[in-house]
Parts: structure tokens; sequence; C-alpha cells
């Protein structure tokens, strides 16, 4: 019965209310103009479809299979963990000041902190402010770090980056300084793909280790994911923006 109530409430909230619109307008358009009822009709279907959990599902995990976490921990031979940044908020209250991560920045921040422990390896932070009114990310991650327990000789900073290829760049420019070699990276598994291509581009054999997974290895049908649903298709347009991303980072690095 839960299952049900899922399923019919999907269909009187966006975008399922959107997609019961534009089939009427489908229907409505075959007895004035069919040729472009038939247009209207594959644009929904193919709206629907990327709104439901199922093709999310294939679409996202073919790219979050890039690359997997090994078995064992202690397989991780790098010499230092360099965690990728991914969004923060700059004016809300957090348990120990102000600032806080965004949810999928902090899955990479809690995955970097479990490594710290297990390997005992610096951390860098790469990271800076995006837009005027977001938060400084390293900054920010600096204070979530310490109060999780992180030394702060373990704790580095690159706070200029405001997207991938910068992450990169900058985080570089440290890891020459410092001497480090063999850098661990953490991020998002959907991310991953682009972030090994972007330190790759600066001359780093990285060891990659994603984390922030969205749909599981071995997924299982339920009706449900028929449904249409937000969240599939931010995931589909996540996929899709990877994509686009990662193509372009290889034009303009050719």
């Amino acid at each position: 019965m839960v299952y049900l109530l899922k399923f019919g409430a999907s269909w009187i909230l966006p975008p399922g209310l959107f997609i019961i619109l534009l089939v009427v307008l489908t229907i409505y358009l075959t007895r004035i103009n069919f040729r472009l009822s038939i247009i209207v009709g594959l644009g929904t279907l193919i709206f629907y479809l990327m709104c439901t959990g199922l093709v999310a599902e294939k679409f996202m995990g073919e790219l979050e299979k890039s690359y997997s976490p090994p078995a064992q921990i202690e397989q991780l031979n790098g010499d230092v963990i360099v965690l990728l940044g991914g969004g923060a908020i700059r004016d809300v209250q957090d348990v120990d000041g102000a600032g806080t991560l965004c949810a999928s920045p902090a899955n990479r921040l809690l995955a970097a902190v479990r490594l710290q422990k297990k390997l005992d390896l610096p951390i860098l932070m790469s990271g800076g402010q995006v837009y005027s009114d977001s938060g400084a990310e390293a900054i920010i991650s600096e204070r979530v770090l310490k109060s999780l327990g992180v030394p702060d000789e373990k704790i580095l900073l690159e706070t200029k980056s405001v997207n991938t290829t910068q992450n990169a760049v900058y985080s570089a420019e440290i890891l020459r300084e410092k001497n480090f070699r063999r850098p661990i990276i953490v991020t998002s598994a959907f991310h991953m793909r682009r972030a090994v291509l972007n330190f790759s581009r600066q001359g780093f054999e990285v060891i990659p280790y994603p984390t922030d997974f969205t749909v599981p290895n071995r997924p299982v049908f339920h009706y449900t994911k028929l449904r249409p649903q937000a969240e599939a298709l931010l995931l589909n347009v996540t996929v899709m923006q990877e994509v686009l991303r990662t193509f372009v980072t290889k034009i303009f690095n050719m």
C-alpha cells in the first residue's frame, strides 16, 4: 500500500504533473497536427524516461563504475590524500562555527577522514569560494577536519580553485612543493573520471578513491522506479553534465 501511494502521488506533483499535461497536449495535437503530435509525444516519452529511477540508475551506475575503491584500505599506497570540494554554504550555523558543507562534499570529507585515520596521511583540501554568497570550502573543511580529530599538521589547504581543472592545477603546485608523488584522490564516484583526467594532465599518477555513491552496484527492479521523480531527473542531468565536462576537458587539453 505504501508503494502504491508513492507511485500515485508522483503523478500529481512535478515532474509527473507536467508529464500528464504533455500527454494531454499530445492527444489534443493528434486532431489538428499529427506530425507535431508525434514530435511532442516523443519528447514527452524521453522526458518521462529521464525522470525515472530505472533510467537514472542505469546511466549513473555506468558512470560510478569507472573506478572502484579497493577492498583493502592497505592497498592504497599513496603519500597524501587529496580531497576535492563540491560546494559549501557560507552563512548557516554549524556545530562549531559558521558555514557548512553541502551533501556531496560532506560525504567526501567523511571518507577522507576515515582514510586519514587508517593510513596516517596528510589531507590536502582543495576548494575555494565559487560565488560571493557561497562558502570558502577549504576554510570550512579545515574547521570540520579539526573537529573530527585530524591534527593541524596533517591538514593542507588549497583555497583558490573554483572548478575541477583548477583543483588539479593548484593542488599540483602544492604537491610538487611538498614532494608528494602518489596522491589518493577522494571525490564522488560520478566525478572521479573527470578528476583523474585533470590530475593526469598535471603529470600525476593518482590513486582513485571514489565515495558518495548514489546507486547500488546491482540494482533490483521495483515498479516504483517507473514513477517520475525530480531526484531521478537530477541524477540524469548530473550524468549529462559530467559527460559534457569530461569531453570539454579532453578537447581543450589536447
